[in-house]
């Protein structure tokens, strides 16, 4: 972990949590888990990457959106259905430690379970979740050489699955993103990103559908 992660997380957590033993313990939790050798993009860069895209934008409350910035890939098991509600629950289990009032932990909480599926329908009054939601999605719209190294790293995420059957399942992942009529929400990262997105995950879904992904 960076000097300047740790400081953000304590810059962050400190007004909420004065102990200083618990905050670094709780951080240090949370660098095992994002440090974990199975993950290869779900790591502390994704984390950092997703800290700097929101900090441009003016926030509601920077305060949650951060906080579901740091717990939203908390767990994270390739092949579970449930990394997002147990990172909710983890969130929620460490904001209980704090003075953060429990409608704003829930609103943490609310976030992170919204990251499971990025095609369903979202409040379009909700500008903090949008954002939050875009900035997790914005690694799809990265120039190319960028892009291919993340569907490198989310393949060597699901190691354990042999080529017969991943390849069908990131085909139906990838046809569903182009699919949604909206994939980013924010009016500055849609011009920005909806373009370049889409002609990665059609580049991509070309790719799967040709036999695999090129060399790395």
């Amino acid at each position: 972990m960076t000097p300047a992660l740790r400081s953000r997380w304590h810059q962050l957590v400190a007004p909420l949590l004065p102990d200083y033993s618990r905050r670094e313990a709780e951080l240090t939790r949370l660098a095992t888990a994002y440090e974990a050798p199975s993950r290869h993009y779900h790591n502390l860069q994704h984390l950092e990457n997703l800290l700097h895209k929101v900090a441009g934008f003016p926030m509601q409350d920077a305060v949650v959106v951060e906080l579901a910035i740091w717990f939203h890939d908390a767990v994270y098991q390739a092949l579970s259905a449930d990394n997002e509600a147990k990172s909710a629950e983890w969130a929620l289990a460490f904001l209980q430690e704090t003075n953060l009032e429990p409608a704003r932990r829930e609103r943490v909480a609310d976030l992170i379970r919204r990251t499971a599926d990025h095609t369903q329908p979202q409040p379009p009054g909700d500008a903090d979740l949008l954002l939050f939601l875009d900035a997790d999605l914005s690694i799809l719209g990265a120039p190319e050489a960028a892009y291919w190294a993340y569907a490198h790293q989310v393949r060597r995420e699901y190691r354990l699955v042999p080529d017969l059957l991943y390849r069908p399942g990131r085909r139906k992942v990838l046809a569903k993103m182009l699919a949604a009529p909206v994939l980013f929400h924010t009016p500055a990262l849609h011009a920005a990103l909806d373009a370049p997105a889409r002609r990665n995950l059609q580049a991509e879904l070309a790719a799967w559908e040709q036999g695999g992904l090129p060399p790395a």
